[in-house]
């Protein structure tokens, strides 16, 4: 599919309240027919996500440290975690450390699924994973890890207004650039 019929499928599928504010754009380069162009999505005519480019507003992190390190990642611990901890470790430690070591980890975990998704982003064909959203379901695009996906689904018209606010604890371990557009969908609602 062309860029411009891919970018007008998209642009439909845009919720009202941000139609016109989210743009999808591209570049190419006319005279360097092997090098690729690049795909991005502007938010009020500044630009926000650009797959290639690590240096834009919405932060990218680098290792699993920085992510443990994060103290505006909040990750939610459920009593099942923690009595698996209890079963590991055999009951012999104190009640107050098992919550430490359950959100521990966790927070391993949440770093290596993270990393692995933004590093598969940045090396993502933005036209290819833009072709999957408008062929598959909008559930499928919702609970993807991929961030891409995430993003596109999230400025969907076909998530309602309910919908979106029952995402909340949902969108907490998501991608900061997930976080940064489901946090402008809700502004909208």
């Amino acid at each position: 599919m062309s860029w411009s019929k891919l970018k007008q499928n998209l642009e439909s599928f845009l919720c009202p309240a941000l139609n016109g504010r989210v743009v999808y754009r591209a570049t190419s380069y006319r005279y360097l027919p092997d090098k690729a162009g690049i795909c991005y999505i502007a938010v009020d005519k500044k630009n926000v996500l650009n797959m290639s480019d690590i240096t834009n507003s919405i932060r990218w992190y680098q290792t699993e440290q920085e992510i443990k390190n994060d103290s505006n990642i909040q990750i939610p611990i459920s009593n099942e975690e923690i009595e698996a901890v209890r079963k590991d470790t055999k009951g012999t430690v104190p009640e107050d450390r098992l919550i430490v070591i359950a959100r521990s980890r966790k927070i391993s975990e949440y770093a290596k699924e993270m990393l692995s998704a933004q590093s598969s982003l940045s090396k993502s064909n933005f036209m290819e994973v833009a072709n999957k959203f408008l062929s598959i379901s909008i559930d499928e695009s919702i609970e993807s890890h991929e961030i891409l996906l995430n993003i596109l689904a999230l400025v969907d018209r076909r998530v309602g207004k309910k919908r979106i606010v029952n995402m909340t604890e949902m969108m907490m371990l998501k991608h900061p650039s997930v976080q940064y557009f489901y946090e402008l969908r809700r502004s909208t609602l």
